[in-house]
């Protein structure tokens, strides 16, 4: 697909999509471990998340392994790997080093949970003044579906994937743009314990234990301060001493414990879309500006893909995917005929670098160098009390009440 191609779809045709099958990288039947959600009830334990789906003519059990909001994650993280490479793409970046924070040298709208929008970039500064009160923050926080061109100039991502300004003025009724690139990964016909309609929990087990190689044993008398977290043999000199287990101050044996996690199925898929008919409710002012603003933001989500492809599908601890077999891409028509692409990284990369010159000649200020950012004092005072509270082992998450 070529620049003219892609800007005659993106006017008038419906998506392009791409449905890959993955295997487990140890082979077919190999266990998987899903994204792992809090319990429902108590007592029930963690929990990966299924539903049935129609497929294949049949309802079968599948579990979601990489859900819409993570894989847009991953897909921001590839093209910021692709920007670091030398890709032009416009983004916002805070610059946290030379403040004393450990392990934090910068945070970008590509990485930010709420992209352009995030608290975080809300509470940095532009040349000296808040941002979000600058003439940038202030063409951001007024940008509407109508004209997006403040977005697709600074942060196009967030109209690629979706944002809603919830924290700028009238109590969260900011605008929101949704998704133009949805991209979903699911295990299709996973074994399952069914429980009730619709209810299932994986029939797969994942067992857990540790043997203590000093061989400290359960009834040894440990106490340990509420205060500071040292430990002792003896209560003397801790300030709220606690009698507590060897194995809550990592020593002695952790007991063999079973657990209904990790999936076995037929094969897992990739599906993702590209909308055509949703980047065509986004306006950016003119005929021209239009047609070159939609047809950039295309080619930015047919580069995102790509790289992520690059990157591979090692997803979590003991969840690493690969293609069973290559895919093509197909190019949706409005009456639902398809037909496939051919793209490559490097295509990708260079039909991209085409749709970034031509929207920048139909008038749209894009720039390879991110708007930099700098925290507020309060924001990295907030990062530094947390992370000396971290040291001491405190100021943990408290549980709610009621």
């Amino acid at each position: 697909m070529n620049f003219a191609q892609l800007t005659s779809a993106v006017a008038s045709d419906a998506a392009i999509r791409r449905r890959q099958r993955l295997q487990p990288a140890g082979g077919q039947g190999d266990k998987i471990f899903p994204p792992t959600y809090p319990e429902e009830r108590r007592g029930e334990g963690p929990r990966h998340v299924f539903e049935r789906r129609r497929i294949g003519g049949a309802e079968v059990w599948c579990a979601l392994i990489d859900s819409v909001q993570s894989q847009a994650n991953r897909l921001e993280e590839s093209l910021l790997a692709a920007s670091r490479d030398g890709v032009a793409i416009p983004h916002l970046s805070v610059d946290f080093r030379g403040k004393g924070l450990t392990g934090i040298d910068e945070i970008t709208s590509l990485d930010a949970p709420h992209r352009v929008f995030d608290a975080i970039l809300r509470d940095s500064l532009l040349d000296g003044g808040p941002f979000m009160k600058s003439a940038l923050g202030q063409r951001l926080t007024d940008a509407k579906s109508g004209d997006a061109s403040a977005l697709l100039e600074t942060s196009p991502t967030a109209l690629l994937f979706g944002v809603w300004n919830s924290t700028g003025e009238g109590g969260g009724l900011g605008a929101k743009f949704p998704r133009a690139l949805v991209s979903e990964i699911i295990a299709v016909n996973t074994p399952v314990e069914e429980f009730g309609e619709a209810q299932a929990r994986t029939a797969g087990r994942r067992t857990g234990s540790r043997m203590d190689p000093l061989g400290v044993l359960r009834k040894v008398e440990v106490w340990q301060s509420q205060d500071d977290k040292s430990w002792s043999t003896s209560k003397d000199g801790l300030k709220k001493p606690k009698q507590v287990r060897p194995s809550e101050i990592n020593h002695g044996n952790i007991a063999p414990t079973v657990a209904a996690l990790g999936v076995t199925c037929d094969y897992a898929e990739h599906t993702a879309v590209i909308s055509f008919a949703g980047l065509r409710r986004l306006g950016f002012g003119s005929a021209e500006r239009n047609a070159a603003g939609r047809a950039y933001l295309a080619a930015l989500g047919l580069l995102a893909l790509t790289e992520q492809d690059l990157r591979g599908y090692d997803l979590r601890s003991r969840c690493a995917l690969v293609c069973d077999g290559l895919a093509p891409l197909q190019h949706i028509r409005p009456d639902g005929s398809a037909t496939d692409v051919t793209l490559d990284a490097a295509a990708a990369r260079a039909l991209y670098g085409e749709a970034f010159k031509a929207a920048k000649a139909a008038g749209f200020a894009l720039s390879g160098e991110p708007v930099r950012l700098t925290p507020q004092d309060k924001l990295v005072s907030i990062v530094k009390q947390s992370q000396e509270m971290a040291r001491q082992g405190e100021g943990g998450e408290e549980a709610s009440e009621g």
